[in-house]
């Protein structure tokens, strides 16, 4: 079990948009507040026609940092992940809806921006992504990535603005357990450490997450000054970069000289989820039509458990079995009586015809 937390988030400035004198769209926040740690990143999409992306991003960090902080436990108990994932973008939503009557702004995918976050309460562990960046989780036994960049063969990937933007983003419940740190990052800082054909992530994450053991301010300052020196000032393509640490203090580190620097390519096809897809459904149609045929009079052996109903809707319930078990009493009073006049009938008929 570790000590304590301490999270810690930076965002610098790509030569391009300096270049092109365009502000940066990335953003970043970190904080530990009410028993909660959290660390959130968001990259702005580029293009003309996302103008107001910079705010899209700014709002997503706070928003989605903020909910999380205030409303953890029920996030993390909740089973229904789709419940979750709708009410994360849902809140999106409604910051978004307000940042655009505030700008005067006529489609909300001026806003577009991806979304990367950690956060933890004791040893519970909730981590979402949605879009391209890198999250990735620091072990004693090494560096490995826990979601990887959303991206098509084109490059294209996923926004929070999207129309069923819950059903892109990933959601994950874990633990702390046999965790040093959790490392987030842009694609700014993804291109350079991370190698998609290999599924390798450079040692250089784990140093980097590694500063944040001297405090948060000298883990922010040394990592600006790396992604500034080495990844942004590398090129003058370089895109806007952010990074976010969380780091568990107690824990151990993994040994950065030992870990593998190279690997085979994964093995692939030319097969997609669409070719599934469309296989399937023949088969689908068929079974469905099956399914839908058949009836059944059997119980099944357990039910779950049903939710509980407000007061009133309980009551009404009530008083609809009260008024059902009466008439079922009604009824079985009536076949009763029905019963005993029938065998009074053939009394009387077998009298007057053997008498």
């Amino acid at each position: 079990m570790y000590k304590s937390v301490t999270v810690g988030a930076i965002t610098t400035i790509g030569k391009k948009h300096i270049s092109r004198n365009t502000p940066c769209e990335d953003a970043s926040y970190a904080v530990s507040d009410k028993g909660v740690s959290v660390v959130c990143i968001a990259d702005g999409a580029g293009g003309k026609q996302y103008t107001d992306a910079r705010f899209g991003s700014d709002a997503a960090v706070h928003v989605i940092t903020d909910t999380l902080v205030e409303h953890f436990d029920a996030l993390y108990e909740e089973n229904r992940e789709a419940a979750v994932r709708g009410y994360l973008m849902a809140k999106l939503r409604i910051a978004f809806a307000d940042i655009m009557k505030e700008r005067n702004i006529d489609v909300i995918d001026r806003l577009s921006c991806t979304l990367l976050f950690v956060a933890v309460k004791d040893r519970r562990m909730l981590i979402g992504h949605i879009g391209d960046g890198l999250i990735v989780r620091i072990s004693p036994s090494g560096v490995s990535p826990i979601s990887m960049p959303q991206n098509d063969k084109a490059g294209k990937t996923y926004f929070v603005t999207a129309a069923h933007a819950d059903n892109y983003m990933r959601l994950l419940k874990t633990t702390t357990d046999d965790v040093h740190a959790i490392a987030l990052m842009t694609d700014g800082v993804q291109d350079s450490v991370y190698n998609e054909d290999t599924g390798l992530v450079k040692p250089v994450v784990a140093k980097l997450a590694e500063t944040f053991a001297k405090g948060r301010e000298e883990g922010e300052k040394e990592v600006l000054g790396t992604v500034e020196k080495y990844i942004v000032g590398s090129s003058n393509a370089s895109d806007d970069a952010s990074f976010g640490v969380m780091y568990f203090e107690g824990t151990k580190a993994p040994d950065t000289e030992g870990m593998d620097t190279s690997a085979d390519k994964f093995g692939t096809s030319d097969e997609t989820f669409k070719d599934l897809s469309v296989a399937i459904k023949p088969e689908l149609v068929k079974a469905h039509s099956i399914i839908t045929g058949c009836k059944t009079d059997e119980e099944p052996e357990e039910r779950p458990e049903e939710p509980k109903q407000p007061e009133e809707v309980k009551e009404a319930k009530d008083n609809n079995e009260h008024k059902k078990g009466n008439s079922t009493k009604v009824f079985v009073g009536i076949n009763i009586a029905l019963s005993i006049v029938l065998i009074i009938l053939i009394i009387i008929l077998g009298t007057h015809l053997f008498g």
